[in-house]
C-alpha cells in the first residue's frame, strides 16, 4: 500500500503542476556516442532530452504515467523507450546498459526500496558499466522538514518523501558497486529575498 501512496502522490503533483523542473542540463558526463543509457526517474524528459542530443542511445523509465506522457513529447521519437515502471523491478535483462542515471531517485524510496533499487541498478549495469548518482545530503536546508516516517526521511505536505544522505550512508548504500567519485555539491536558492543553503551529494560508481 505505501507503494501505491508513492506512486499516487507523485502522478497527483505531475498532473496539477505540468512540468516540473526547467533549465538547460550542462553536467552531463564524457560518454561515448551510441552507449546504451538507463535514466530511472525519467521525468517529464529535461535530462533525457539532453542526453539524446549527445549521441546516446537512452531509455526512460518512471512509475508516474503523466511524468512519462510528458516524456515521451519531450523527446518524440528519439527515444528508445519511455516506460511506465518501477526502478525497484525493471523490465529489462541483465547487463544490458554502459550506463544509468539515478538523480534524485533513490532518496525518495524507503530503506527497503532503497537496497531493491541499488539491487536492480547492479543487475543491468554491463561490467565496468557506470551509476551516476545524485541525492539531497543533510546539510540541505529543508533536512528536517516535515513528518519523519524513517530514520532521515521527511514527508511533507505533497505526500511525497524524502531521504537526505549522508556521506557514508552512499557507500554503504552502494557497496554492490565500487566507487569511483564522490563530492558535495552546494548552492544558494533565493526565494522571495531570502537564500536558502541547497546542498547534494555527487557520486560516480561502477560494477565491477
Amino acid at each position: 500500500m505505501k507503494e501505491h501512496h508513492d506512486r499516487l502522490a507523485w502522478e497527483n503533483d505531475y498532473s496539477k503542476r505540468g512540468r516540473l523542473w526547467g533549465g538547460a542540463v550542462t553536467d552531463l558526463p564524457d560518454l561515448p556516442a551510441g552507449s546504451n543509457v538507463l535514466e530511472l526517474g525519467c521525468g517529464s524528459g529535461k535530462t533525457m532530452s539532453a542526453m539524446i542530443r549527445n549521441g546516446w542511445q537512452v531509455t526512460g523509465v518512471d512509475f508516474s504515467a503523466p511524468a512519462c506522457v510528458m516524456c515521451r513529447q519531450a523527446v518524440g521519437l528519439e527515444a528508445n523507450d519511455v516506460a511506465v515502471a518501477d526502478a525497484r523491478e525493471l523490465p529489462f535483462r541483465d547487463q544490458v546498459f554502459d550506463a544509468v542515471f539515478a538523480a534524485h531517485v533513490l532518496g525518495h524510496l524507503s530503506a527497503g526500496g532503497r537496497i531493491q533499487i541499488v539491487s536492480e541498478i547492479s543487475r543491468v549495469l554491463k561490467k565496468s558499466g557506470l551509476l551516476f548518482f545524485r541525492a539531497f545530503s543533510t546539510g540541505d536546508f529543508r533536512f528536517g522538514t516535515g513528518t519523519e516516517i524513517e530514520p532521515g526521511t521527511y514527508m511533507r505536505g505533497t505526500g511525497i518523501q524524502t531521504h537526505y544522505f549522508g556521506k557514508e550512508e552512499v557507500d554503504y548504500l552502494l557497496s554492490e558497486l565500487v566507487p569511483v567519485s564522490r563530492e558535495t555539491h552546494r548552492w544558494i536558492m533565493r526565494v522571495r529575498g531570502q537564500d536558502y543553503n541547497r546542498e547534494e551529494i555527487i557520486a560516480v560508481f561502477t560494477r565491477s
